[in-house]
């Protein structure tokens, strides 16, 4: 049954930031079945008639990620967040973490939804499950927002942590998911926001983190980025430590109706960084 909450509900951890923008009681939450054999969470907002927007969240984060953007929102769209196979509160399957496979869980929840077409936006990990429902189901995406991308998830930081998340075991300890979520950022978000963001990691078992990130780093990974032909906005922070700026124009070389926006002194996460920019700069992209 659909379940109505505030926005600190997503993991039980509310940042103040959000409260004091008078966050969220019209959030909501649910969980859905699909076709793709797993049941996901996922919070929604907006109007139900409203042009459709799914957000998706980067590795080992949940739906809480966008809790300080959402309040920012027109509540106009449609706004859906989902908690991605393995994490959040949504199944976490024995295998089955393919790119392909998360983007196929997309394409299955607007099915159920009955939407025809939506904008999906995607940071980090999200940001290659959108790619790969672009080139999946075109007809599908209407634009793309992808915020901390790359043409690909294959390069010397990422496989240095490979190396550190194939020694993980239960529980994982906290100090490495502080060490490791603190990596990603410039600009700190509060240390509410900070510590649910990091409880939600947390939330992971030691396996999930590693088979998601053997999956990223595979050839299968990779898509051909000249089949995506939707409008697409790229996000990239000028201090982000993962993806370099080189990668950022590959993509705008690589996509034929790309454009880039540069946020200064701002590092992987945009939307915990900058969640006003980054709301402002979505909704005159859906404009």
């Amino acid at each position: 049954a659909d379940t109505k909450l505030s926005v600190e509900n997503l993991i039980g951890v509310q940042p103040k930031s959000t409260a004091a923008a008078g966050a969220s009681s019209d959030v909501q939450f649910s969980n859905v079945s699909l076709r793709t054999g797993v049941r996901l969470r996922y919070a929604y907002q907006g109007d139900a008639n409203g042009e459709p927007i799914i957000l998706l969240h980067g590795y080992t984060d949940s739906a809480f990620s966008y809790s300080t953007v959402l309040p920012l929102l027109d509540r106009k769209y449609r706004v859906y967040v989902l908690d991605q196979r393995g994490h959040g509160q949504s199944d976490r399957p024995a295998n089955a973490y393919a790119l392909s496979q998360f983007a196929a869980d997309v394409l299955a929840f607007m099915d159920v939804m009955k939407i025809d077409k939506a904008t999906i936006v995607g940071h980090s990990m999200g940001s290659f499950v959108a790619q790969h429902v672009a080139v999946a189901a075109p007809e599908r995406v209407k634009r793309m927002v992808l915020s901390g991308s790359a043409t690909t998830i294959r390069n010397s930081v990422v496989t240095d942590l490979q190396r550190e998340v194939n020694a993980l075991k239960d529980p994982v300890p906290e100090k490495f998911v502080r060490e490791f979520q603190t990596s990603t950022i410039f600009l700190s978000p509060s240390e509410e926001f900070f510590n649910g963001a990091v409880k939600a990691s947390l939330n992971l078992p030691a396996r999930v983190w590693r088979e998601v990130m053997t999956e990223m780093l595979s050839p299968k990974a990779q898509v051909e980025l000249a089949k995506i032909k939707v409008p697409t906005l790229i996000l990239w922070g000028d201090k982000e430590t993962i993806f370099p700026r080189s990668e950022q124009d590959a993509l705008l070389a690589a996509l034929p109706n790309a454009r880039l926006k540069i946020y200064e002194d701002t590092g992987h996460a945009m939307h915990w960084e900058r969640p006003e920019r980054f709301a402002k700069d979505l909704q005159e992209f859906m404009n």
